[in-house]
């Protein structure tokens, strides 16, 4: 399996914790990316600590220019800003979005109603590089709390890129221990990210970290 340098952006949060905690134990040199270099590289630590194996992190523009691949694990709100300030560099890199665009009131978690998704956004604000949508129903409990590889989810991959989706699919092996399943082309995400809002409700409701699993599919 061929190893990548993987810059975490919102490292310091659950979803990109985990996720760089599963990259790290699959071999893959990982570097936590935050607004705050110290905030990052305590983070880093952490995940080190966890994983036995070297993660270092840094400031995000830093560790995203020194990346082969870039995962986008940060909260909706100052999304578009954040990647902006990025743009230069993310430009020429696989993308990874696992942004959810999700709003909370008192009836729950919803998909907030969009032009575009949070992985289209990316790509329109960083037209040179190669964004794919993954990653966004794994629980960020069960990718901290095990090594275990979560065989029972898949990874839904959607993207307009060939190459950058199978790369990507390749990657959700760290995750659930096999290849991610390609769900189609980008605009795609804008039905993936929004369906979190649903699992989270499930996950509310009958007290458990519930996952997506496709039947009828061999990858």
């Amino acid at each position: 399996m061929t190893k990548y340098r993987i810059a975490v952006v919102g490292g310091t949060g659950p979803q990109g914790r985990g996720l760089a905690y599963r990259f790290a134990l699959a071999g893959h040199e990982v570097v936590v990316g935050s607004r705050d270099a110290g905030r990052a590289k305590e983070k880093a630590d952490e995940i080190a600590e966890r994983a036995g194996v070297a993660v270092a992190g840094g400031e995000n523009a830093a560790v995203a220019a020194a990346a082969d691949v870039v995962l986008l694990a940060v909260p909706w709100d100052g999304h578009g800003e954040l990647v902006t300030g990025l743009a230069d560099a993310l430009a020429g890199k696989v993308v990874i979005s696992c942004v959810n665009p999700l709003g909370f009131d008192g009836g729950g978690p919803y998909g907030l109603v969009l032009e575009e998704s949070a992985a289209q956004e990316a790509q329109r604000l960083v037209p040179s590089a190669w964004v794919v949508g993954a990653f966004h129903h794994v629980a960020a409990l069960s990718l901290w709390k095990t090594p275990d590889a979560l065989s029972h989810e898949d990874v839904l991959v959607c993207g307009d890129d060939v190459e950058a989706k199978e790369l990507v699919a390749g990657l959700a092996t760290a995750v659930t221990g096999k290849p991610g399943i390609d769900a189609g082309a980008l605009r795609l995400a804008r039905q993936l990210e929004p369906l979190t809002a649903v699992l989270i409700s499930m996950n509310k409701r009958y007290k458990t970290r519930s996952g997506i699993a496709i039947t009828g599919i061999q990858v």
